[in-house]
């Protein structure tokens, strides 16, 4: 966080946000049919502006990885088809073999969403295998850091010791390329959730049965292996967590409410947890959160924490945790505005207006997009066009980028625009909605010549030449890309491409140096 702000931000009231976390081993299982309860989608208080999705043991086996590499993996898709209507974009993702960790924010907030980052550490066989292990997502959120991080720790009633090395080693390994927070215990706020495996000690199976049956849980907390392991160690007592008060949520017969009845007959414990840490204040301050300083308010605040027995399709049971955030913004405005000039029709081309902060620094490969009303993620556009090439004037601090009238849908519909800053890897300024209007009688576009559009939403894509030529959504994927992708479309090359040539060429580059553009996202093998 930079601590020398403007004055003018003082006065600014404090914003309220709602953070919902998932955490669930899924055991390789496809999604259920219903996540309205796992995603507090009814009841009384459903107000959401983030979600943070974190699954561990999403199906890896070599072709279904290879498939999730080139399109959404069906959990993304899935959790996108329920968010997406609601007004979420997926802003960030990233994988490594059987761990998933997916953002989701109201589109609103986005363009106050900066410097979006994600890394991976290897911990299974010696470093070697990513079975076992952590990933992250930084980012900065009205001018405050965020780490999200889940993790899968290694298993079984013995290996504590080897849980807590592991978990020490994630954070002395991940960076980010941030230089405010480098690594993960600099941010404002980590959040800290997964499988985590820690165990019951001590007491025996009927015991445990008998404590759970009877909804006693406290007279096991004691003997909770992270309850135990964080009276001993420091930096875990910086790191808070709710109570205990749900059933252990490990291990179940699968497609039932019963603990394992298999040979192995697994004792239950509470290996699926949420935790958080508030970054400690400056030595110069006596107290927490930023005491004194008008222009520093940030409290989290735990209000439910808890498991759901009623998904039954993995031998775990999901965890959510819900925060409230209450936040004084260090960023007052989004660093862009956006303006469609005029009417907009698939007749003529378009006018894009957009001004900018005074402390914004643009890159040649930011780009604008055009996207329908509840698109899915950054990459879901219908086109787009590169600012510093579709430029056509510039004064007063207000500039003009136009849309050829051959990209903007034939059927018309509800749009919004975005800006895509790639040196922050953020959309960094959203349009208000608008319509396009189709083309009237008689005004259809020559015989043979397509329309741009959004994969199975009845457009054809137009195959134009140059870097301005815009792709089928899949065919985007298979190449691999530039022009922002879906952090899931497909392995992406590290920088964006502006040619055909490029795009071949770059196809060849080998797997260790792809990262995916526009999303932040990553993958390992």
């Amino acid at each position: 966080m930079d601590w020398k702000r403007q004055p003018k931000l003082f006065n600014l009231p404090p914003l309220g946000l709602r953070l919902h976390v998932v955490t669930w081993n899924v055991g390789t299982a496809s999604p259920p049919l219903d996540v309205s309860a796992l995603l507090q989608l009814d009841g009384p208080d459903s107000r959401v502006d983030m979600y943070v999705i974190g699954l561990q043991e999403v199906n890896s086996r070599i072709m279904n990885f290879l498939t999730d590499l080139a399109f959404d993996d069906p959990w993304s898709s899935f959790l996108m088809d329920v968010l997406s209507p609601l007004g979420f974009i997926k802003i960030s993702s990233v994988r490594m073999q059987g761990l998933l960790l997916l953002v989701f924010i109201k589109c609103a907030h986005a363009p106050y969403l900066r410097n979006i980052d994600t890394n991976y550490t290897r911990t299974g066989l010696f470093g070697y295998w990513g079975n076992k292990g952590g990933v992250t997502v930084h980012m900065s959120l009205y001018g405050y850091s965020i780490c999200l991080m889940n993790c899968h720790l290694p298993a079984h009633m013995d290996n504590i010791d080897q849980r807590l090395d592991t978990f020490e080693r994630i954070l002395e390994m991940q960076d980010f390329s941030s230089k405010d927070v480098p690594n993960i215990l600099d941010h404002d706020l980590l959040i800290w959730f997964g499988d985590l495996n820690f165990r019951i000690a001590d007491h025996g199976m009927h015991f445990v049965h008998e404590s759970i049956s009877s909804h006693r849980y406290n007279l096991l907390w004691e003997k909770d292996q992270l309850n135990m392991a964080k009276r001993k160690d420091s930096l875990l007592q910086e790191f808070q967590e709710g109570p205990l008060h749900f059933m252990p949520t490990y291990k179940f017969d699968r497609n039932s409410d019963v603990y394992d009845t298999s040979g192995k007959k697994r004792k239950p414990a509470w290996t699926d947890r949420i935790l958080w840490r508030l970054k400690p204040p400056p030595l110069t301050q006596l107290t927490s959160a930023f005491p004194g300083d008008p222009d520093h308010v940030f409290h989290v605040m735990l209000s439910s924490y808890t498991s759901h027995m009623s998904y039954r399709i993995s031998d775990h049971k999901p965890v959510t945790g819900t925060f409230n955030l209450e936040l004084k913004p260090l960023e007052s405005a989004p660093l862009i505005t956006l303006n469609p000039e005029g009417e907009w029709t698939s007749d003529h081309d378009a006018i894009v207006s957009f001004s900018e902060t005074p402390n914004f620094i643009s890159n040649s490969w930011d780009w604008i997009g055009l996207y329908r009303v509840m698109f899915r993620h950054v990459n879901d556009y219908v086109t787009y066009v590169w600012v510093k090439d579709n430029q056509v004037s510039s004064s007063e601090g207000v500039s003009q980028v136009y849309i050829s009238a051959k990209e903007i849908p034939q059927s018309g519909g509800e749009f919004i625009l975005g800006y895509y800053s790639n040196r922050l890897q953020a959309l960094v300024g959203i349009s208000e909605s608008f319509q396009v209007r189709a083309p009237v009688a008689g005004g259809q576009r020559a015989a043979g010549e397509a329309v741009v559009g959004l994969g199975g939403q009845g457009d054809q894509t137009r195959g134009d030449s140059g870097h301005r030529g815009v792709r089928r959504r899949e065919e985007r994927a298979r190449v691999g890309s530039v022009w922002p992708l879906s952090s899931s479309d497909g392995l992406l090359p590290s920088s964006p491409l502006r040619s055909n040539r490029d795009c071949w060429t770059r196809y060849q580059v080998t797997r260790e140096s792809w990262t995916r553009p526009g999303s932040s996202a990553s993958v390992d093998f």
